[in-house]
């Protein structure tokens, strides 16, 4: 699936503004991240940003671990078919097992899933992304709630066998060394 990169140019801002609120994410890329570079450190301050790459399952496990280790948050797991709405104001999510989580506020965060389409070659089928299922009634239920429903494009390279490349030509490029924290807390 995607590289499991956080940061780069267009959000490493946004993760450390996750971590000046409280949130996880910086401190679990400093815990899980397998190098760190500062970006365009022969340019000015202003266009500098700080990436990793993530160990992509460790990233996930420890995320796992922290969320179900959270007091107070009860995790429950299920597609998400239709949002509950009374006099204008949302009141929870239909599950497509038709259990409904009443709720005050929803925060939808649906990724390439809704009315999610992947093209390989010729080929297109209905996907959120490779193996996973598209969000179709999702997605249909916000149409009918009169929001403008699209699709992200997202692009993956193709995968090279490393077997067959000729890496005598190219250079190495080592992470920051010592690595730049995403996260201001020393609880990492």
């Amino acid at each position: 699936s995607c590289n499991p990169a956080i940061g780069g140019l267009g959000k490493g801002h946004i993760v450390k503004e996750i971590d000046a609120l409280g949130g996880e994410m910086g401190k679990n890329i400093d815990a899980t991240g397998i190098q760190f570079r500062l970006l365009n450190t022969s340019k000015g301050p202003a266009v500098r940003a700080s990436r990793a790459q993530a160990d992509k399952l460790l990233y996930k496990k420890r995320m796992k671990w922290v969320l179900e280790s959270t007091d107070n948050l009860y995790i429950k797991q299920a597609f998400a078919d239709s949002l509950g709405v009374e006099n204008g104001r949302v009141t929870g999510v239909l599950s497509s097992l038709g259990i409904f989580f009443p709720s005050r506020t929803v925060i939808l965060t649906t990724g390439t899933f809704l009315n999610g389409l992947i093209h390989m070659g010729e080929n297109n089928f209905g996907a959120g992304r490779a193996g996973d299922l598209p969000s179709l009634k999702l997605s249909g239920s916000l149409s009918e709630l009169g929001f403008e429903v699209g699709r992200l494009k997202t692009g993956t390279c193709p995968r090279l066998d490393g077997k067959t490349i000729d890496f005598s030509g190219l250079a190495l490029q080592p992470g920051d060394d010592p690595p730049r924290k995403f996260s201001f807390s020393d609880n990492a």
